[in-house]
């Protein structure tokens, strides 16, 4: 499976995951000029940006490592652009990552709530 096979595979599963959690999906690969953001979705009164990490083996860390310091910057600008196109300046909001490891044994989902702060440089 091709790198990008495999995160789209990864994404459809957190898709479903997610949606089986009660998160509400509002938009996924949200494409805007300060980068991509894989899932966003509502839980309740929380917006909650969502980052899908998707591996075959732990060979190099766990999934969720490679949500790194660079990374965060990223998906919070992201986050931040859409909540202020969307005039959502004051709601509460939230970073999640979803780590899938797809091994021989099957899927392996780790969802890592409030997974990180809002970054900025």
């Amino acid at each position: 499976m091709q790198k990008k096979e495999l995160g789209k595979k990864g994404e459809e599963i957190a898709h479903r995951f997610l949606k089986n959690k009660g998160y509400r999906i509002i938009e996924r690969n949200y494409v805007c000029k300060m980068g991509e953001v894989d899932i966003i979705a509502r839980e309740k009164d929380t917006f909650v940006f969502i980052e899908v990490k998707t591996r075959r083996s732990t060979a190099f860390g766990p999934p969720q490592m490679a949500v790194d310091q660079r990374k965060q910057e990223q998906l919070s600008r992201a986050a931040l652009y859409f909540l202020k196109a969307k005039r959502l300046e004051g709601v509460k909001a939230r970073f999640d990552v979803v780590a899938i490891l797809l091994g021989p044994e099957g899927e392996e989902i780790n969802l890592i709530r409030d997974a990180f702060d809002l970054q900025w440089r």
